[in-house]
């Protein structure tokens, strides 16, 4: 329950006759009816329950994601608009996890549709996007029959903006609307978000402090391994091998428990890391942990991270890498709001 307490912004909207609550975290709160009989899903927070069958989570049968883009980006056309999971895990309902996509918009942002148009078109997706009415004597597929009917202005209109949402791989911003009022409630509670840092110590760490908007958005990267892992400004895909498989009540401390000193942590195409030293910081609401790399060869041989959980996966962010042990043990050290009585290194001075 303290996950669906960790929240910034909440708001009220209206959906399919339904009056709802909703926080920024993905939660909701069903009103319940003026007349008729309660319901189970009235009267409480919750993330929703997932269909085993489409991967989303609803309550009763509303879709929870679509109801927390209304309540912060406010209402549209279904018929003409979708809401897309930015990081494509379709439980991640956070706000800043949302956005409204034309329905062709969020067609040619994926992959096995675009995938599939541009086999269609003869392997030039070009093709489409320039006339798509050649898929009018091609396309039987029911999933993409519709496109039949796009004008070479939206096919371009659209073509435009996911290049630019690929150029610039970001999450979606809260508007300055919504958060404008909101900003002494974040530094009140930056510390229970896990990704909203207040103490800007070091450069290597965090971003200048400013409202949110003005921040630039992480972004997150599906982990090789396990489907609970997350990589938050992570370009590399990495197995964490420590990491959880599914999320208990208790994530983090099932994480420590995963730990151990000279143990194997992650593993890329690039290299191995094992543990050099792990704690909790943030009054238990993140794991801090240094690693050391297992290449003779890499440059950097010690790295810093932090894990925190955000309701649904395990977000690895990477703070930085270090030539030498002493100076990870430092910054290990500092992250945790400790003092440090070491040496400095080499790497203060670079």
């Amino acid at each position: 329950m303290n996950l669906i307490n960790s929240y910034i912004l909440e708001r009220t909207c209206t959906y399919k006759g339904e009056t709802y609550r909703v926080r920024d975290n993905g939660a909701v709160y069903r009103q319940p009816r003026p007349e008729g009989r309660p319901r189970k899903d009235d009267s409480i927070w919750t993330f929703g329950e997932k269909n085993a069958t489409n991967g989303y989570m609803y309550i009763g049968q509303h879709r929870v994601h679509i109801i927390v883009a209304i309540a912060f980006y406010g209402e549209k056309d279904s018929k003409v608009y979708v809401v897309d999971h930015i990081d494509t895990n379709r439980c991640n309902n956070r706000a800043e996890n949302l956005r409204w996509l034309t329905r062709l918009e969020n067609a040619l942002l994926n992959e096995d549709t675009c995938r599939k148009i541009t086999y269609l078109c003869g392997g030039d997706i070009m093709k489409f996007i320039n006339n798509p009415s050649c898929l009018r004597e091609l396309v039987n597929a029911p999933d993409i029959s519709w496109m039949r009917t796009v004008s070479a202005e939206e096919a371009k209109a659209a073509w435009a903006r996911v290049q630019a949402l690929n150029a610039t791989p970001q999450n979606h911003t809260l508007p300055k609307e919504h958060v404008e009022n909101e900003e002494l409630k974040r530094q009140e509670q930056a510390e229970a978000m896990a990704w909203y840092r207040t103490q800007n110590n070091d450069w290597r760490f965090t971003a200048p402090k400013q409202p949110i908007y003005h921040t630039p958005d992480p972004v997150f990267t599906k982990a090789l391994y396990p489907e609970t892992a997350l990589q938050k400004d992570w370009k590399t895909p990495t197995e964490f091998l420590c990491c959880p498989i599914e999320s208990t009540e208790t994530p983090l401390q099932d994480y420590f428990n995963n730990l151990a000193i000279g143990k194997p942590f992650s593993r890329n195409k690039y290299t191995e890391h094992n543990v050099l030293d792990f704690a909790f910081m943030d009054e238990g609401k993140a794991l801090i942990i240094a690693t050391k790399d297992t290449n003779p060869n890499a440059i950097k041989h010690f790295g810093l991270l932090k894990v925190y959980h955000s309701g649904i996966q395990f977000i690895h962010e990477s703070i930085s890498t270090f030539f030498e042990e002493n100076e990870v043990r430092k910054y290990f050290t500092t992250e945790q709001g400790l003092e440090w009585n070491g040496p400095d290194s080499i790497d203060d001075y670079c």
